[in-house]
């Protein structure tokens, strides 16, 4: 199994090596205009010429998947990093605090929690308005509570440490002790969660954007070039199969390499 786990490694590490280059340099895999289309060429099945085909205004649909793919995964990374920024503060506050504020930030942590994560993105989405940056920020803040939760029991449990008690014998300070203690030793975790939640943010931002609070038309994102393809799914199934199994790829690669930093963790 464990010879298993790291032979995947390599392929999940490719593909994410060719989303994350694909995100902020299309340039290296293809020079064709993502919005430039050809109509004596709309709806060509995919071949040597279109590996995806094209769709129903003649535009390649892999560099329309290509390009799609910097909004769609920078997205997600902005969202996981305001959710780990966020829900690393509220976490370490309640771990660090006694009493009636542990409880009353635990609560609202819970009632966060209770709430589906994407009808939550909707209501901030309803907030906020449509756009890219607007999507990250709704799919980061329903994530945070998460990270909030991770953070207080690392902290509590590094607090009951002995080394941490020796520390403040020695006349440590509490920012001292969280800086050099237990912020260290919570690292592991969060990184792992986080890595698990990119691949979570990535699904989330692809079903928002295709319900159309995405980056307005004719920019391309996984989650709209789905949506743009249903009324061609009869007559040309690779308008929404190609981006849909891009997404499943990477979603799969991020996800393996964030088990495989959570069994590391906990190993540990």
């Amino acid at each position: 199994m464990r010879f298993v786990r790291r032979l995947g490694i390599v392929p999940s590490a490719l593909v994410l090596l060719a989303a994350t280059g694909a995100a902020f340099a299309p340039g290296l895999f293809l020079s064709a205009d993502p919005l430039r289309g050809d109509v004596t060429e709309r709806l060509l099945p995919p071949g040597t010429g279109h590996p995806f085909g094209t769709d129903e205004l003649g535009r390649d649909v892999f560099a329309r998947v290509v390009h799609g793919s910097a909004p769609s995964i920078q997205a997600a990374v902005i969202a996981v990093g305001v959710a780990v920024l966020a829900g690393s503060a509220i976490g370490l506050v309640a771990g660090t605090a006694r009493g009636r504020l542990d409880g009353l930030i635990m609560r609202a942590v819970e009632v966060l929690l209770a709430v589906p994560s994407f009808l939550l993105v909707l209501m901030v989405l309803a907030m906020l308005g449509p756009g890219t940056r607007q999507v990250a920020v709704a799919v980061g803040v329903s994530a945070a509570a998460v990270f909030s939760r991770i953070m207080r029991t690392e902290v509590i449990r590094v607090r009951g440490s002995g080394y941490v008690e020796a520390a403040a014998v020695c006349g440590a300070g509490r920012p001292t002790v969280l800086m050099a203690h237990v912020l260290p030793n919570a690292a592991g975790p969060l990184a792992a969660l986080a890595t698990l939640e990119i691949g979570n943010a990535i699904l989330t931002v692809a079903a928002v954007s295709f319900l159309g609070f995405g980056a307005p038309p004719p920019a391309p994102e996984w989650g709209s070039l789905i949506a743009a393809g249903r009324p061609f799914l009869a007559s040309a199934w690779w308008l929404t199969t190609m981006p849909g199994l891009v997404i499943v790829a990477v979603v799969l690669a991020v996800n393996h390499l964030g088990h495989v930093l959570r069994t590391r963790s906990e190993t540990r």
